[in-house]
């Protein structure tokens, strides 16, 4: 790890969780949804609340965005995959959750917009694990070998950040719409070289254009605020239940990390807007009625945007197998799992041959009957 600067070794101390039986440091436990002693085992509630379920307006935040999470926290970034994680002033990281390296340094980063809600995380580190056996057990196409050689290194508990937008939305478009009808015409073709007149009813189509207004309120729109590594498997783990985020508290971080975003509001913001046009045109489509319906043109305003900054829970870890390293993620929330895992090039060619066996045979059993 790089040598911090001596400047950034005094800051200031955030409120440490004590035990108030042994005085230890607790930690977020998943499994009691409350604050847990690992010295002595001393459970302590935390109060859920929605006190900061607002909306924050987005055209006044990107001329003055609330950066107050400095305050608490400071950002670490990883030199070999740049992700960026955000601890609090007090800890150190000795390596990457999101890659595994060991080359972490502290920098100068604004923390960012502090996160408004938080999805705790509901699923514990042994049952993560466990979620994760049962997983590679089911990677048939694995070599047979992976099930009792692989290697598991630290599964690490991490909150990635996600956007969520809201806007009011009103457009005006342009379809067109068309309606089937049908002719009966006379072709010519030839039958053992000779022409022959044959009568078929054809379809045809008739268009026509239709001007309308389209009004839909769009709420929490969600965006995923993260590019690091492991950001390609995070899709394969969602959906996250939203209903149960509950305001952003240090306790919930407390024996966790959380990620810094790298997709900034702005973009953010622009991913969500690609979302709200795709589910406008969508929604266009199904209220005009015809046979067939073509969007020629949408035009839309978004009114009242606002945005929340909210912290949803991975645990993230990686197996080693013969020396190649395959990353996996563990939804923090369901517990489904997502990852790579090596393929047997064997099992592959074996599978693909009998395949092609099954559809010889159906062949051969038609061309027989």
């Amino acid at each position: 790890m790089k040598e911090m600067d001596p400047d950034l070794k005094t800051v200031e101390e955030t409120e440490v969780n004590q035990c108030s039986s042994c005085g230890g440091n607790t930690v977020y436990d998943p499994a009691s949804k409350g604050m847990k002693c690992p010295f002595c085992g001393t459970e302590e509630e935390i109060e859920a609340s929605l006190d900061n379920a607002i909306e924050h307006d987005y055209l006044s935040a990107l001329d003055h965005a609330d950066h107050v999470w400095n305050e608490e926290k400071r950002v670490f970034k990883c030199d070999n995959c740049g992700a960026e994680t955000v601890l609090d002033k007090n800890k150190v990281a000795d390596f990457c959750s999101f890659c595994g390296s060991s080359h972490i340094s502290v920098t100068e980063h604004d923390a960012g917009i502090k996160p408004a809600l938080v999805l705790p995380f509901q699923i514990a580190k042994e049952e993560a694990i466990d979620k994760f056996k049962k997983w590679i057990l089911k990677r048939h196409f694995a070599p047979n070998r992976l099930k009792k050689e692989y290697e598991l290194e630290k599964l690490s508990g991490a909150y990635i950040p996600y956007w969520t937008f809201d806007s009011d939305t009103r457009s005006v478009y342009t379809v067109k719409i068309g309606t089937y009808y049908y002719v009966t015409e006379t072709r010519t073709v030839y039958k053992d070289g000779k022409p022959v007149q044959v009568t078929e009813r054809v379809r045809k189509i008739r268009w026509r254009t239709q001007n309308g207004r389209y009004h839909k309120f769009h709420d929490d729109v969600l965006v995923k605020a993260s590019r690091n590594v492991a950001s390609g498997l995070i899709d394969q783990v969602e959906p996250f239940h939203l209903k149960e985020l509950t305001d952003y508290k240090t306790e919930y971080l407390s024996g966790f990390l959380a990620e810094r975003y790298s997709i900034p509001l702005k973009e953010g913001w622009s991913e969500a807007r690609s979302i709200i046009d795709s589910r406008i045109r969508s929604g266009i489509l199904r209220k005009e009625i015809g046979d067939e319906v073509r969007i020629v043109r949408v035009n839309t305003e978004y009114n009242d945007i606002t945005f929340k900054h909210i912290l949803l829970p991975l645990w993230i870890s990686s197996f080693t197998f013969k020396n190649k390293v395959y990353r996996f993620l563990v939804n923090g929330q369901t517990g489904k799992v997502s990852g790579k895992a090596p393929i047997s090039f064997w099992k592959v060619a074996f599978v693909t041959l009998l395949t092609i066996l099954a559809v010889g045979a159906v062949i051969l059993f038609q061309d027989f009957l």
